[in-house]
């Protein structure tokens, strides 16, 4: 039996536990694995709630160069960092592809024309909304999610006065 034979993750008590192939604190679990391409070994980081880790890296050879280095509390607080920032540029990534924003004219006609994608998985769609310098909404339409936001696409949804339809 190994130490993470031990434990059952699925248990219903919740507590923290720290195994040398096996660590979580509430939030994250870090499971040390035999790695399938070759005789090295990985560990996964997995956020509670979650079926697929945010994080899966090569994990240091023991002193006898057959088994994994135990985890240990320095070990699992920098994967537990490491996997948060991975989940937080993954974050602002899928941020930035669904929301998008240009402004058009200049000085007190400045216009902020902004874009958000509705990734609805029935019917997904954009929402164009304008905005002058005071933050006054001046039009908001429904777009197709696959609608380009550019300069001239902003300026045509302008000239339009705004058309619940923009091209």
């Amino acid at each position: 039996m190994t130490d993470i034979d031990t434990y059952s993750e699925d248990s219903a008590d919740g507590a923290d536990i720290q195994q040398p192939r096996l660590w979580r604190d509430g939030v994250w679990t870090a499971r040390v694995i035999k790695n399938e391409d070759d005789d090295g070994w990985a560990v996964s980081m997995t956020r509670l709630g979650e079926s697929e880790p945010a994080l899966v890296g090569p994990w240091t050879m023991g002193r006898d160069k057959k088994n994994p280095k135990p985890l240990d509390a320095p070990a699992f607080h920098t994967l537990v960092k490491t996997a948060s920032e991975v989940l937080r540029r993954h974050e602002q990534q899928l941020h930035a592809q669904l929301n998008k924003q240009v402004s058009v004219g200049a000085g007190s006609e400045r216009i902020r024309v902004a874009l958000q994608i509705v990734p609805d998985e029935e019917h997904p769609h954009g929402v164009l909304t304008a905005q002058d310098e005071s933050g006054t909404a001046l039009g908001e339409a429904r777009v197709a999610a696959g609608f380009k936001l550019s300069q001239s696409s902003a300026q045509a949804w302008i000239d339009s006065g705004y058309a619940a339809r923009p091209r």
